[in-house]
């Protein structure tokens, strides 16, 4: 394996430091990976929930809201309609959960069995022989239209919230809170993260629900003024216009005094019936008195002394000052003025006296980041913090339902990470899903008796075992017939279909067919005149090429571009092959890169850097998983000590002691058992790749190298 490490700039990682308050090596690995921009550079920096995005920034939030909240004034019955997987399930707990402790009249429902994805008709008609008056999507019901439109014609509100990707034609939903939904030319996404899994977005509305019952600032607009001295005598007086801690609408005028009234500006319309706050209300009240002379005033109230009481940092000091030591500052893009300062004091403070009221969201957050990890979301933006926060709150606190879960799977008395709830949690509350029965698992999480949540939590572990079964029982199955057919696609999608795969196994089968092939891959469950399938992606390809193609085709469709799912007649099955075979003829994947022979090193580590304080650089890259891979490190020099095989069936591993000098350290080397007395030998100074890990041993956690690639010191070259 070759060894590359990019180079960087000398002069770039010391900005990076000094700008950002953070070490050197933590700089390097920022600019080696080039997460360079201050936006990003904020998501894995800071871990404050206070970083998130504000939920009302998401479109049709506040209605969404507002219906939720007069369903709950008038008592009226409620629908919540999930989807069957992770993400699904902790959205449905997530606003069951809080909409239960309203006192709501509120029951959900999920997909059972081989029920089709997202809301049906079925579903919207039985709810309303129940007089039913409202109905809340979570993860699902973009792409309901037929189903949101039988809604309407039975006077039943639908409130949808989803994540999944728009058809070309929205529901006509009384509201939709969707963060991939574009701006009307449909080129930028209104909301300025896209990736926010489902359960992401009912924690958002989770948290918009309570600030709306309990903050004095909800519905209501607000303007933030400042006045400050500009060039040639002239001032420029700013103000923002917020509503719900959002901004709507921003002010600028720059003014010579004595040259123009209020009213020949745009401030007085802007201010007009708007209650206004300002930082250090004489300094403001004169220097409005110097632009307008005395003829105009203006009824302030001064948020300097009740934001300095609280915030003894910001206490007695100018907003010019407060600029200058602002973290907030630090992450802006383009410019960051006095105003800006003054906006973040204030959503800070109101947070501050806001979060007794609002109470406390660490159960929320931990099914959000679960929900988040399973659907594979990206782990960029501010999915970092939902995800880094959740884990922290995971394990100070576990949710009750997950605590069973994680007692019934040995997970207990170990600290968990971003992996741990991956590969254990996230499958386990997917199993139940994958066998028809997804309420199993909604109802582990919001489950009160703790007896009958043990007693869920022992049937989900049996349903994961059962699933693991079935996986490997419907590979024998869907493998030899994407095979048979995969130079009819070109060799460019895998395909396989049949009576004999389970809709439940669809999803997890098209996963490991993509990674088999390495193409996009097709899975489909035939169930007499429908078949339900489920798409994932491979080699970067947006699966909405394959979508749009054969969208007239199908009963309905959703999804993201790297995973996705569709209902077919079987009528219409001959139809779609051979659509999608002039399809995949047309796939041009992007050049594929010639490194699966090449490690790409994160930072080379000193010798005296290798000693378990390297797992607060390691801790806080986390989380790890999709578009943040885990770092690797190169070090040299490193004395192998001991060596010993080991493996259960045969001896092709090898565990060595390594010793770096004041510490040394275990480390695991897999399948280079044929490598010992040949690319080294014990005694030998080696330099090594590798990642570091903790191992877990009934309950002990002992630090850990896994070992990429390993040869005697000075041997290979590390390259840019």
């Amino acid at each position: 394996m070759d060894w590359k490490k990019k180079d960087v700039p000398a002069e770039t990682i010391k900005e990076i430091s000094k700008k950002y308050a953070c070490d050197l090596l933590t700089a390097s690995i920022l600019a080696r990976r080039g997460v360079t921009e201050p936006a990003d550079i904020q998501y894995y920096l800071e871990s404050d929930k206070r970083y998130l995005r504000n939920p009302f920034m998401l479109r049709g939030m506040e209605d969404a809201v507002e219906r939720i909240l007069a369903a709950k004034d008038e008592g009226e019955k409620v629908l919540v309609f999930g989807d069957r997987d992770a993400d699904g399930v902790t959205s449905i707990a997530i606003i069951i959960e809080l909409l239960s402790s309203l006192g709501m009249d509120v029951s959900w429902k999920l997909p059972q069995g081989d029920e089709p994805y997202g809301l049906t008709i079925k579903a919207v008609e039985e709810f309303a022989a129940q007089y039913g008056t409202l109905i809340v999507t979570l993860d699902c019901g973009i792409s309901n239209i037929k189903e949101i439109e039988r809604a309407n014609e039975l006077n039943i509100d639908v409130v949808v919230t989803d994540h999944h990707r728009p058809q070309e034609s929205l529901p006509p939903a009384y509201t939709i809170v969707d963060p991939k939904i574009k701006n009307n030319d449909r080129e930028k996404y209104i909301y300025p993260f896209p990736d926010l899994a489902g359960c992401g977005v009912a924690y958002k509305l989770a948290n918009a629900i309570r600030f709306a019952l309990k903050s004095a600032y909800y519905g209501q607009s607000i303007c933030l003024l400042n006045t400050r001295p500009a060039n040639d005598g002239a001032w420029v007086i700013e103000v923002l216009k917020v509503r719900n801690h959002v901004i709507i609408d921003r002010l600028t005028e720059t003014i010579v005094p004595g040259t123009a009234g209020i009213n020949d500006t745009r401030l007085g319309a802007f201010l007009s019936g708007q209650a206004i706050f300002t930082w250090d209300a004489p300094l403001q009240k004169k220097a409005l008195l110097t632009v307008f002379g005395k003829n105009v005033e203006f009824n302030m109230a001064d948020l300097q002394p009740e934001i300095g009481a609280a915030m003894p940092v910001a206490a007695g000091k100018s907003l010019f000052r407060l600029k200058e030591i602002s973290r907030a500052a630090r992450y802006a893009q383009g410019v960051f003025g006095e105003l800006d300062v003054f906006f973040n004091l204030f959503v800070s403070y109101a947070q501050m006296k806001e979060k007794p009221l609002l109470g406390d969201d660490n159960f929320d957050l931990q099914l959000a980041a679960i929900g988040t990890i399973a659907d594979l979301m990206p782990l960029q933006n501010e999915n970092r913090i939902i995800i880094r926060a959740g884990i922290e709150a995971l394990n100070s606190n576990m949710h009750p339902g997950l605590a069973a879960l994680a007692f019934r799977a040995g997970l207990d008395g170990r600290r968990l990470n971003s992996g741990d709830v991956s590969w254990q949690l996230c499958p386990m509350i997917n199993s139940a899903g994958r066998m028809g029965k997804a309420n199993i698992s909604a109802q582990l999480l919001l489950e009160k008796n703790a007896k009958e949540r043990d007693r869920l939590a022992a049937e989900i572990i049996a349903m994961d075992a059962e699933r693991k079964e079935l996986g490997h029982n419907v590979w024998d199955i869907a493998c030899p017939i994407a095979e048979q057919n995969f130079e009819a696609y070109s060799g460019n999608v895998a395909l396989a279909w049949g009576e004999d795969i389970p809709r439940g196994a669809t999803g997890i089968t098209a996963n490991r067919l993509s990674a088999h092939f390495k193409v996009p891959s097709v899975v489909v469950s035939v169930n007499g005149e429908t078949g339900t399938g489920s798409m994932r992606s491979a080699r970067g390809y947006d699966l909405q090429g394959i979508l749009d193609q054969c969208a007239d085709l199908f009963i309905d469709w959703g999804g993201h571009g790297f995973a996705a799912g569709f209902t077919i007649e079987t009528s219409k099955w001959d139809a779609f092959t051979e659509r999608l075979r002039m399809v995949a003829k047309t796939i041009e994947f992007a050049p594929a890169k010639a490194d699966a022979d090449v490690i790409y090193i994160d930072a080379e580590l000193p010798l005296s850097y290798m000693n378990p304080d390297i797992f607060k650089i390691v801790d806080a890259f986390q989380p790890y998983g999709k578009e943040s891979k885990e770092l690797v490190f190169f070090a040299r020099g490193l004395k192998v000590v001991d060596l010993i095989f080991i493996g259960k069936l045969d001896t092709r591993h090898v565990k060595l002691t390594l010793d770096a000098g004041k510490y040394k350290w275990s480390g695991v080397y897999w399948n280079s058992a044929e490598k010992v007395n040949i690319d080294f030998t014990l005694k030998d100074s080696v330099d090594a790749v590798f990642k570091v890990e903790h191992n877990w041993f009934k309950g002990i956690d002992t630090p850990q190298l896994c070992i990429y690639d390993l040869q005697k010191h000075g041997v290979k070259n590390v390259t840019p």
